[in-house]
């Protein structure tokens, strides 16, 4: 069965990277660009050591200097990048570690500077609101995906996900992965861990019912 992965992101709390560790998530992403859940680099590294040995961990950066960007690698235990700005290919292709770059999308248009970009993941993600670049719970037009230059594989979806609308987001555009920040919290940086496991077990439910219509199908 194909499964979909879960990042659980804007994490500001060791309490929160526990439970979301505990609850399933894949991954857990650490803001360090301006946000209502960005954190310090003291912080990042208490927050890190209460992640599971086996998830993920996304430092989150929005048009931050290359040289800032290495000293947070250097600090904290990160896995990943992810550019959620207008960061030139050169930064990217400078990092030392695996890139997810977020590309907001409000028209099919603000795909195509990215057509090349030197990733390994693309996060789908809504328009900046009020100059915040994600965290929002706004959601972009899932139709827009249809004649993206990705594969499949290399989609994460983000933006006003929830467990209400999460599996419907699955069956249209069977991303390899979702995102998930204000959609899960009960105030901006604090996680509700109810809705955590309520969001990894709608993705899990809509993993199986499309497992179940493509055995039908064969």
């Amino acid at each position: 069965m194909k499964r979909t992965r879960v990042k659980i992101c804007g994490i500001a709390r060791p309490e929160d990277a526990m439970a979301a560790s505990e609850l399933g998530a894949d991954a857990v992403g650490l803001v360090f660009a301006a946000s209502p859940r960005q954190v310090s680099l003291g912080h990042a590294v208490d927050i890190v050591h209460a992640v599971g040995p086996f998830v993920s961990r996304v430092g989150v950066f929005a048009d931050q200097p290359i040289a800032f960007i290495r000293e947070v690698v250097a600090a904290v235990a990160l896995d990943s990048i992810q550019l959620s700005g207008s960061e030139p290919p050169d930064l990217a292709a400078a990092v030392d570690l695996p890139v997810v770059k977020a590309v907001h999308i409000g028209l099919r248009e603000d795909v195509a500077r990215y057509r090349s970009y030197p990733a390994d993941w693309f996060l789908l993600d809504a328009p900046p609101v009020g100059g915040q670049m994600g965290g929002t719970g706004t959601a972009f037009d899932w139709q827009l995906v249809d004649d993206l230059p990705w594969d499949r594989g290399r989609m994460v979806v983000a933006g006003g996900l929830k467990p209400e609308n999460v599996g419907e987001v699955i069956a249209r555009v069977r991303p390899a992965a979702v995102d998930v920040s204000s959609g899960v919290e009960r105030e901006p940086g604090i996680k509700d861990p109810a809705k955590i496991e309520a969001f990894i077990a709608a993705v899990a439910e809509a993993d199986e019912r499309l497992t179940s219509l493509e055995g039908l199908r064969e």
